[in-house]
């Protein structure tokens, strides 16, 4: 017994943030943006909170599967941007759907929080604890960036996606997830700065800090072996992938996955031209975007690959 998605949904804010509109207020530009990244675009909310967003990806996604919310045993939300730091996304997503029968509730993962969601409900399904569940990837980065830095504010966008998962025969064939806590400094962002009666300090939002190149040197490195890795641990040929289904960060990372994997570039489709990163929302919501255009064919064999903070990286291998 596996599991398999039987449905898809995603939410993106209907404003539109363009790289002439940054240039704006940073010194940048849209071919600067562009030639680096492959964004041109990113949504932004105006009063959409992080939990709204994951609850209306929700509901496509169970819309999508012909499910109903007291179907769902378990609901995993994969983010960074909760609206508070308790209760948890999950559980406020459950409020609002109507999932009583559901136990709810988190996954920090960063950019990487969809994959280690599925691949956890995965293991619950495995183990027979549960039979249906829903797993959403949602952030709301625009809260954590700091608007007067470009090296990072003209990289982000909010956004969520949702998939439902229910235990069948065929489906989600294997699983790879790794992270190297050592090096959680390249990319993090502090929730709040300690401050108390003691220290005599107030306690500060910080912002989302990230380098580069040491992110890039990461994931063209990690990506294409835990990719490798599914493949090899499963027994699939390469060949037989119909599409990579990337973490959608930058143009470059995934050009460059490509080429070590020698897999032609028409298998690994981008959308963060539109909405640039949007952290734990990438996957689902390109996975949501080719199931609804008809790209997904049954049969087809796909892989999920997520890489972001901690650092952590994984892998999915399944059947459509």
């Amino acid at each position: 017994m596996t599991s398999r998605i039987i449905g898809t949904g995603s939410y993106m804010p209907a404003q539109i943030v363009t790289n002439d509109d940054l240039a704006k207020i940073v010194d940048t530009s849209d071919e600067w943006i562009a030639s680096r990244t492959g964004i041109r675009n990113r949504r932004v909310v105006r009063e959409e909170s992080t939990s709204f967003m994951a609850a209306e990806a929700s509901r496509r996604a169970l819309e999508s599967a012909g499910v109903k919310p007291e179907e769902l045993d378990l609901i995993l939300v994969g983010t960074s941007s909760a609206d508070h730091c308790f209760p948890s996304a999950a559980c406020e997503v459950q409020g609002e759907l109507g999932a009583v029968h559901a136990a709810a509730f988190d996954i920090s993962a960063a950019c990487s929080g969809f994959l280690f969601a599925l691949n956890t409900l995965q293991a619950f399904i495995q183990a027979g604890m549960y039979k249906t569940g829903l797993v959403v990837g949602v952030d709301c980065l625009s809260k954590l960036v700091d608007w007067k830095d470009r090296s990072t504010c003209v990289l982000f966008g909010d956004g969520a996606g949702a998939a439902v998962i229910r235990a069948e025969d065929t489906g989600i064939r294997h699983t790879v997830m790794k992270s190297d806590g050592a090096k959680w400094k390249v990319l993090s962002c502090v929730s709040r700065t300690n401050g108390n009666f003691i220290n005599g300090r107030q306690p500060k939002q910080g912002y989302l800090y990230m380098d580069g190149q040491e992110v890039f040197k990461f994931a063209v490195k990690k990506v294409p072996e835990c990719i490798c890795e599914v493949l090899n641990e499963s027994g699939t040929d390469i060949g037989d992938i119909r599409y990579f289904i990337l973490h959608q960060a930058n143009y470059r990372i995934v050009e460059s996955v490509a080429k070590r994997l020698k897999q032609p570039m028409d298998k690994f489709p981008m959308n963060m031209e539109h909405y640039g990163n949007t952290s734990a929302a990438t996957v689902p919501v390109l996975l949501d975007e080719l199931n609804r255009s008809g790209k997904l064919k049954q049969g087809d064999r796909i892989v999920l690959s997520g890489f972001g903070a901690g650092l952590t990286w994984g892998a999915t291998l399944l059947e459509w």
